[in-house]
């Protein structure tokens, strides 16, 4: 089967959501412009790191740039989107490897996420040009929407099930069996 890009520059909407109750959520990378829309499933700890990787490199780009940049400190209250997933989530692939870029000529932020592949060597040199090799969905934003992006996947993240406060393993509504509290319910 042929390799698909999607590429949205700039997209008119890019976050990450959920689908279910916390504990059996899965998250997705929602992209669109007009009425072309790519959804593409990955693991919340994917989530978290790609969120915790936008922001440290919109921080280093403040901080090398000494603040001459167009990128703000913090996600303009303006861009906040707390809207769900665009319906129906029609998962295009799962994501697998992931890469940020700051392009420096236009000062765009360039996320890209990548199939995952059975093969590695499916990942070895796959440009752009290539007809075969794993899905790729690339997005370039500004900072501004970067933070925004950021802001949003780390509230989502957080919003899970809260931890138990001994062990800090999730609480499930029916009960925790604690470690700490030497397998006694709590």
């Amino acid at each position: 089967m042929p390799r698909q890009l999607f590429d949205y520059d700039p997209p008119d909407r890019f976050v990450a959501g959920t689908i279910g109750v916390p504990g059996s959520r899965s998250f997705y990378l929602q992209a669109r412009a007009g009425d072309r829309v790519t959804t593409v499933a990955l693991e919340k700890q994917q989530v978290a790191a790609l969120a915790e990787r936008v922001e440290e490199l919109l921080d280093e780009v403040v901080r090398r740039t000494g603040g001459a940049t167009a990128v703000p400190a913090v996600a303009p209250a303006e861009l906040e989107d707390n809207a769900p997933l665009d319906l129906p989530v029609v998962e295009e692939f799962r994501v697998g490897t992931m890469a940020l870029k700051w392009d420096a000529d236009t000062e765009e932020l360039v996320v890209e996420a990548q199939e995952a592949a059975e093969d590695e060597s499916e990942l070895e040199d796959v440009d752009d040009d290539d007809e075969e090799g794993p899905d790729l969905l690339r997005v370039h934003l500004s900072g501004a929407a970067g933070r925004a992006f950021a802001k949003r996947a780390l509230a989502l993240v957080s919003a899970g099930r809260p931890p138990c406060p001994f062990c800090g393993l999730p609480l499930d509504p029916e009960g925790h069996v604690c470690p700490r509290a030497n397998g006694y319910r709590r």
